[in-house]
């Protein structure tokens, strides 16, 4: 009945027996052995009373009914206990709720499911497998009244088998017939062997047997009992009987195993309604050691071959745990795996490799897929456009420079330190590519090198420029002489050597952790692993990013120093207007840089909004100079030749007065008119040029 019970998928069941011994020690085995075997569970167990009082039967069933998941019901129970369970369960309407299991006691019995059919549907039942013994049918149908003298109830079962009387009995009126001692077994009555009758007669046979091994061993060649059996011993006895091998009266063997039970032979039933409404005990399979079911031949309802369930809670879907009810191993909910677990047993979720995430299931773990910055992203057709922009602009102009190097205007640039800052502009577009290039060792050196050398070249370029004209009017105040270090190989030198402390700096970098790729798989480890990605980024953290670039950010904030302190020169001897507007527009860009690069650094678009923003950062303030400082002397050089003729030569005292008074106009303008400020400034410019002869410095080497 357990390996049923098992077969069908059932681990919670509730039991039922009639009070009495064969009830009651078949529910404890069941109870037992599935205790035992670990898989089915036990709702209930109910016993049915001796004496049951009005009532007890629909109690029992509404007793049932508080474990509706215990649907099987496993019965231990005689004929009429049963037929008025499944009386009761028709009163309550429950037809078809209960699957009823029941013992040989049920068997493929008539009366119990007698006007109950429908209620008893489905009921799986089982029967000792048996055969008809023919010899017992001929002996049993040749009884008589005349030969039977064995059998002290024989007289009994002829009255209640004929439906007569015996005696005297048979002459009082209103008493049923006299039986004639004519009537035949068989021929005048309804007559089928009992089921039972075969293993009766093995019982019989394996007494026999055993006895006759006995006398055998115990009283060799002694005929009849002899003294050593006179008084035997029960265990000796008993030893024999399970020593016992013979074949049975149905030609099946007769032996006992090690606990003196016979071989277990079962045919198994199930009460079914076919289409007629005929109700019928199919045979579903048989059971001799194990179960051999024909699970195609079950039928639950009229028509309904699916299987029902009796479980305490449904099996848990895949990518689920159970989470088991204290004390009741066949009850459990179900706990979906969350987040990075996984179910890696029926009971327990465990977390995916830091680079792994679940599979759509959740039934194992698959490798985060690598993500990185695409040309085809909008993130990144943005920057390139404009870093495309501006190489085209500055290539432009540096070829308009050297095509014309010997011109005025380009001479008074400052050849030299133009290119230098031509080339710094041109690093912060290129820089643009190795940025949004897919990682490797070779992008990633690219980066390290040219990430902050653009800027480097550029803001390099303008300080020494910026300073140079600082100290041209700062010496001029003090002394007619020039000062030191403002010739042409002079700023070179000073250019480049501040240059290559963001050199030395990289090479140190390179020595001390060379480059290389790694995947971030933190960066965008969503909430929900499906959207989670590991990001394919070189080795550069915030930090360095900062250190790589604080240099360049120093320099540029020294200029603006430099730019601001150089800003009362007239702009018609020097660039430290434009200079100065362009150090101004830098430092608003790179101001709005910072807080949108650290303030995106918990955002999911992380890589891309930082990479759009530094590069865009870089090209417009390579832009900014670009466009400040050289797109008007192109212009002219273009559009207007007749502009790009010498300036006259001033003395470099001329130029430094000149300085001088415009300073002293900011302080005067608001204490005299203007007319009485500016007719003394000019006289006092002109008091200050001596007559005699003065060193002359040209506009080209000293006013730049």
């Amino acid at each position: 009945m357990l390996d049923i019970v098992t077969a069908m998928g059932w681990n919670y069941v509730s039991t039922l027996a009639s009070e009495g011994n064969y009830g009651e020690s078949g529910v404890e085995a069941f109870v037992q052995i599935s205790r035992e075997s670990g898989g089915v569970c036990i709702a209930q167990s109910l016993k049915i009373p001796r004496e049951p009082r009005p009532g007890e039967f629909d109690k029992i069933i509404l007793r049932l009914v508080e474990t509706p998941n215990a649907r099987a019901v496993i019965m231990f129970a005689n004929e009429d206990d049963i037929r008025r369970i499944l009386d009761a369960a028709k009163r309550n309407n429950l037809t078809g709720h209960f699957l009823w299991v029941g013992s040989d006691s049920w068997g493929s019995k008539i009366s119990p499911v007698v006007q109950q059919e429908r209620v008893a549907e489905g009921a799986v039942t089982i029967l000792p497998k048996r055969a008809s013994v023919d010899a017992f049918d001929r002996y049993f149908k040749s009884r008589s009244l005349s030969n039977n003298r064995r059998n002290v109830w024989f007289a009994e079962f002829w009255e209640e088998n004929f439906g007569c009387k015996l005696g005297m009995h048979g002459k009082r009126p209103g008493s049923p017939k006299k039986c004639t001692g004519l009537e035949k077994v068989g021929r005048d009555s309804t007559y089928e062997q009992e089921g039972k009758v075969q293993f009766v007669m093995d019982a019989v046979y394996a007494m026999a047997y055993a006895l006759h091994h006995m006398h055998r061993e115990l009283c060799t060649g002694y005929p009849g009992l002899c003294p050593r059996m006179a008084n035997i011993d029960g265990k000796e006895l008993l030893a024999h009987i399970r020593a016992v091998n013979f074949n049975g009266s149905a030609g099946t063997p007769v032996i006992f195993n090690e606990n003196g039970d016979a071989p277990g032979r079962y045919d198994i039933f199930q009460y079914q309604i076919n289409n007629r409404s005929t109700a019928e005990y199919k045979v579903i399979g048989h059971w001799t050691n194990q179960l051999h079911l024909n699970m195609e031949a079950l039928q639950w309802t009229t028509g309904d071959s699916s299987l029902p369930a009796s479980v305490c809670s449904l099996p848990c879907r895949t990518g689920e745990r159970k989470k088991v009810v204290k004390g009741v191993p066949c009850c459990w909910h179900c706990e979906r795996c969350e987040g990075y677990h996984f179910q890696a047993s029926e009971f327990t979720c465990e977390l995916c490799p830091y680079e792994k995430r679940p599979n759509q299931n959740r039934t194992g773990c698959q490798s985060i897929p690598i993500i990185k910055l695409e040309w085809h992203s909008p993130w990144a057709l943005v920057p390139v456009f404009i870093s495309v922009l501006g190489i085209i602009a500055t290539t432009f102009v540096i070829v308009t420079f050297v095509r014309y190097n010997d011109t005025p205007i380009v001479r008074a640039s400052g050849r030299e330190m133009s290119y230098v800052l031509l080339t710094g502009i041109f690093l912060c577009y290129i820089i643009t590519f190795p940025m949004i290039a897919a990682p490797d060792v070779v992008v990633c050196s690219f980066r390290r090198i040219f990430l902050g050398l653009g800027m480097c070249f550029s803001y390099a370029a303008l300080l020494t420029k910026t300073n140079r004209i600082h100290r041209i009017f700062e010496q001029g105040k003090k002394a007619v002489t020039a000062p030191r270090f403002i010739s042409p190989a002079s700023q070179l030198v000073i250019t480049f050597s501040l240059i290559s402390v963001q050199l030395l700096g990289v090479l140190v970098w390179f020595a001390s952790d060379p480059p290389h790729t790694f995947v971030d798989y933190g960066e965008q480890r969503t909430q929900d692993p499906g959207n989670a990605r590991g990001v394919l980024k070189c080795d550069i953290s915030d930090l360095s990013l900062i250190c790589s670039l604080g240099y360049s950010i120093l320099l540029m904030v020294t200029c603006t120093v430099y730019a601001i302190k150089t800003r009362s020169v007239p702009e018609t001897f020097n660039e430290a207007k434009p200079i100065g507007f362009t150090m101004y527009t830098t430092c608003i860009i790179w101001l709005a840089f910072i807080p949108i690069f650290f303030g995106t650094a918990q955002s999911a678009e992380r890589m891309y909004i930082q990479t759009a923003t530094l590069t865009v950062s870089l090209s417009l303030s390579a832009s900014v100079s670009l466009g400040m400082l050289y797109m008007q002397k192109v212009y002219i050089i273009i559009f207007h030749p007749e502009q790009n003729v010498p300036k006259r030569k001033r003395s470099f005292k001329a130029i430094v007065t000149a300085a001088t008074m415009t300073s002293k106009l900011s302080h005067l303008a608001a204490e005299r008119p203007n007319g009485e400020v500016k007719t003394e400034l000019c006289e006092g410019v002109e008091a200050s040029v001596p007559p005699t002869k003065t060193t002359y410095v040209s506009y080209t080497n000293h006013a730049m």
